[in-house]
């Protein structure tokens, strides 16, 4: 079998490394590189799901010697927590692409960034070497920071700066917490799979687990640590905040399925009801916090931290319907966050304007956009059938079944009936009314636009009808995970 993991995560490199050398007179070269590139990528993940045996453990494993006097292996895999989050980092990246097909601002660069972006997600998501994991996880830090402080608004600078140290401190962070391990007298190996096998000491654990919290909680983003958030949404650009909200964000809680759960079981049984009062405050306050939003696109940022504060709460329930429920909202996120910022990119570039003030009436003027754009906030706010009802009914669900105190869950009910209010507030203020002067002579969706929602729009619904879909894929793992923590 051809390494398909490797190429999956390096042809973006060769991508990249193709639109460097493309003829500068060909301002055209890079969106097609990049959209053949991500394209193959794509297909690749593709015959990687439809391929993969559900509930069969790692598999397309890849495994070599990089560095064996300090027991550093190129190590990748995927099984049913990874497999989907491969893919929907695939299927984003290539939208990106698609969605930014007007860029004309040094588009060399701009679609470079975009491809050594999905190098790193792709690996992070891949990698079960420490130090492999450690490289990807910094490597995206990189091209997010100059599409947001090259391509993105007026606080560019400010925000891109913010968003690198943030997520700079909580990588540092969390590489103390990796070294621990492996100079413990019971590690001695970057192997997660391994190291989940060694039984630490629980005193011990607790340090370390704080040490991956920190470096993963920044990511997610968990409030308090989510002030970052905002700023890098609101100045970055349409494609980037897509990628940033679908991708980037799932790395936080996919690092607290993949190492920090498994390896330190006892600190989180220790810590979890930290982490489920912290996700609770994420999802009553990012909703609140969404409803007074005058930007149409802060309140979709704030909306991710309150959606990703559900994921926190079935990591911090431990069950393997909770877990389940955590894995479900990351992928439904990815759809809907991605859906979100891209239907708010289309109207800012036909109405000039995010201020939900000046926006109304794009049923009227736009019906297909505004179709979409509705579909996504229906879904978001977790209307039965669709998406974004799976995971947060799993997430209540397992917490509810699990020996965190009910009102955890209760306030987290309150939180979907916050969702529902601001989502339906920002509907009837944006979609519905009187046409606006801002969009009077707006176009609707253009072919190309409607190729790049329709798509999240499916799967969306195709998860909402169906959820074995993506559950038959992760629900092993959730299951053996559940026993390790007790659950």
């Amino acid at each position: 079998m051809p390494p398909i993991l490797s190429l999956m995560v390096f042809l973006p490199l060769l991508g990249a490394v193709a639109i460097a050398a493309a003829p500068a007179d060909r301002p055209t070269w890079p969106r097609w590189i990049a959209a053949a590139t991500t394209a193959v990528v794509l297909g690749l993940a593709v015959w990687m799901f439809a391929t993969i045996e559900p509930g069969g453990g790692v598999q397309f494993v890849e495994r070599y010697p990089w560095i064996p006097l300090a027991n550093i292996e190129y190590h990748l895999g995927v099984d049913g927590l990874s497999v989907l989050l491969v893919v929907l980092a695939a299927l984003l990246s290539f939208l990106a692409v698609l969605a930014s097909w007007r860029i004309d601002k040094r588009p060399r660069f701009y679609f470079s960034m975009i491809l050594l972006l999905a190098v790193g997600t792709n690996g992070v998501f891949m990698a079960l070497d420490f130090v492999l994991f450690y490289v990807f996880w910094e490597l995206v830090l990189v091209p997010m920071y100059f599409l947001i402080a090259v391509w993105g608004g007026e606080r560019r600078s400010y925000a891109a700066v913010k968003f690198f140290l943030y997520t700079m401190l909580g990588a540092v962070i969390m590489l103390v917490g990796i070294l621990a391990l492996y100079l413990h007298p019971l590690g001695g190996t970057f192997d997660m799979l391994e190291l989940a096998d060694r039984g630490f000491p629980v005193q011990f654990q607790w340090w370390v687990f704080l040490a991956f919290f920190l470096g993963f909680a920044v990511k997610v983003p968990v409030w308090p640590l989510h002030t970052w958030l905002p700023d890098a949404h609101v100045e970055a650009p349409t494609a980037a905040s897509a990628l940033l909200a679908g991708i980037l964000l799932k790395m936080g809680t996919y690092g607290f399925m993949r190492i920090a759960l498994p390896i330190l079981p006892e600190a989180w049984a220790q810590w979890r009801w930290f982490i489920a009062l912290l996700a609770v405050i994420s999802i009553v306050y990012g909703a609140l916090v969404a409803f007074a939003q005058k930007d149409l696109k802060k309140l979709v940022a704030y909306s991710s931290v309150s959606h990703m504060g559900f994921a926190m709460l079935g990591i911090a329930a431990g069950t393997a319907v909770g877990l389940n429920g955590a894995q479900a909202v990351n992928i439904s996120h990815g759809f809907l966050s991605a859906m979100l910022f891209l239907s708010v990119g289309m109207v800012y570039e036909r109405a000039h304007t995010r201020q939900i003030a000046e926006i109304s009436g794009l049923a009227t003027k736009m019906p297909v956009l505004a179709g979409l754009f509705a579909f996504a906030s229906f879904a978001s706010l977790g209307l039965p059938g669709l998406s974004g009802f799976v995971g947060e009914f799993l997430s209540l669900l397992g917490s509810w079944d699990s020996t965190l105190a009910p009102g955890y869950t209760i306030v987290a009910a309150i939180g979907v009936l916050l969702g529902a209010a601001y989502m339906l507030w920002m509907v009837q203020r944006v979609i519905l009314g009187e046409v606006a002067p801002s969009i009077a002579e707006a176009p609707d969706a253009s072919p190309r636009e409607i190729a790049t929602l329709l798509p999240l729009a499916t799967l969306s619904l195709a998860m909402g009808v169906w959820w074995l879909w993506t559950l038959q894929h992760f629900n092993a793992y959730s299951t053996g995970l559940a026993k390790i923590l007790g659950g």
